[in-house]
């Protein structure tokens, strides 16, 4: 088994109890996003978090030059945008639907006064965020210490325990991003990701196809990424 528990395959939402999402529900707006529309933009003024229910989301910030920087990908069960009410006020990137999202949107004051009324889902917050800070923190080290190859099959890992579908066939992860964004998920190349994706396929740990790639052989990935992830 790899090191990631069952807690940080669950985002902030599933770890509620079915009261507090009933709560929170009522605090919000259920909003609907199809795949390509932006949710909110760098810069603007920031007055809501989003809770993504369902759906996949890219978070990304564009240089002065124009290029875009892909800096997270965020699934169902996680908190988007929390951060910007907290510090800054306005939007420290931008979000987009990379599918249909189904997401809950809750203002600043609501939430933070939700979180003080119901422990449990303070306790539920506090270890969503404990956890994403977690992984931050081991993706910097990842970067120093590890190859492009290796933070790919970490990435793709890490998303298959908190998003992946089982299948006869392995797991399954529903992503639509483009090679362009897994590198500059993991901090390397494109060629590096075509290389390695090429590479696992031919030797069967995954297959590929149309905004999908299933995890066929756990074990060897888990091998290629390296200590921290078992066998």
């Amino acid at each position: 088994m790899d090191t990631h528990g069952t807690e940080s395959a669950q985002g902030f939402w599933n770890l509620l109890t079915t009261e507090d999402r009933y709560v929170l529900r009522t605090l919000g707006q259920s909003r609907k996003y199809r795949s390509g529309m932006t949710m909110c933009v760098e810069g603007e003024p920031a007055t809501h978090l989003f809770i993504i229910v369902d759906g996949w989301v890219k978070v990304f910030s564009v240089t002065d030059d124009g290029h875009e920087i892909t800096l997270a990908l965020r699934g169902g069960g996680d908190v988007v945008g929390e951060a910007a009410g907290e510090i800054a006020g306005r939007r420290s990137a931008t979000m987009q639907a990379m599918e249909t999202v189904d997401a809950l949107v809750v203002g600043y004051e609501r939430f933070s006064s939700f979180l003080d009324t119901h422990p449990s889902a303070n306790r539920a917050y506090r270890r969503a965020m404990a956890l994403r800070y977690s992984d931050a923190d081991m993706m910097l080290r990842r970067r120093t210490a590890m190859s492009g190859a290796q933070r790919l099959a970490s990435l793709l890992l890490e998303l298959a325990g908190r998003h992946g579908s089982q299948a006869d066939f392995g797991i399954e992860l529903s992503l639509p991003l483009s090679q362009e964004e897994l590198a500059s998920l993991v901090g390397t190349s494109r060629a590096t990701v075509a290389r390695a994706l090429s590479n696992w396929r031919k030797r069967g740990f995954i297959r590929t196809g149309p905004r999908r790639i299933a995890l066929i052989d756990l074990p060897a990935l888990r091998r290629v990424a390296g200590p921290g992830w078992g066998t």
